[in-house]
């Protein structure tokens, strides 16, 4: 199976096979890329991959930590190491179906302190940035802190 791309209209499709029961191999758009195994938790699957919901949290999660990274290091301003975490909150609607009804982001950027006025710019534009997670807004409220840890 071939995965296809078109860089004209940044578009790229991701595909999915299923393997047994709740389980996917995702494929990729880009040879380098590793297919991965997707799974639902019990007891719909057996947790043999993350599943739907775990890979929208690693994705805003990833974005807005790539942002950041990039926007800090445009400015110049080293970064020793970066951290993130993302509470992802499901509950039932109205209905009793599961929806993802937030998330809570925290990236902790490990930095020098005197370095800390000169990243005020980017910790105020850096979530604009991020693909992912502005696309993600449309529809679930986001919620991110910023904990700059030295």
């Amino acid at each position: 199976m071939v995965n296809s791309v078109s860089s004209e209209e940044n578009v790229f499709t991701t595909r999915l096979e299923r393997v047994k029961d709740y389980e996917f191999e995702v494929k990729f758009d880009l040879p380098s890329i590793p297919d991965i195994l997707t799974d639902e938790p019990e007891p719909l699957g057996k947790s043999e991959g993350p599943n739907p919901s775990r890979l929208l949290s690693a994705a805003v999660g990833n974005c807005l930590s790539s942002s950041l990274l990039f926007c800090l290091s445009k400015s110049r301003i080293p970064v020793r190491d970066l951290k993130a975490s993302v509470e992802t909150e499901i509950k039932r609607n109205e209905k009793g179906r599961w929806r993802i009804v937030s998330l809570k982001v925290k990236l902790h950027p490990f930095m020098n302190p005197e370095n800390l006025p000169q990243s005020k710019r980017c910790l105020e534009i850096f979530q604009d940035f991020c693909i992912v997670t502005q696309s993600v807004r449309k529809g679930i409220p986001v919620e991110v802190a910023v904990e700059v840890d030295s």
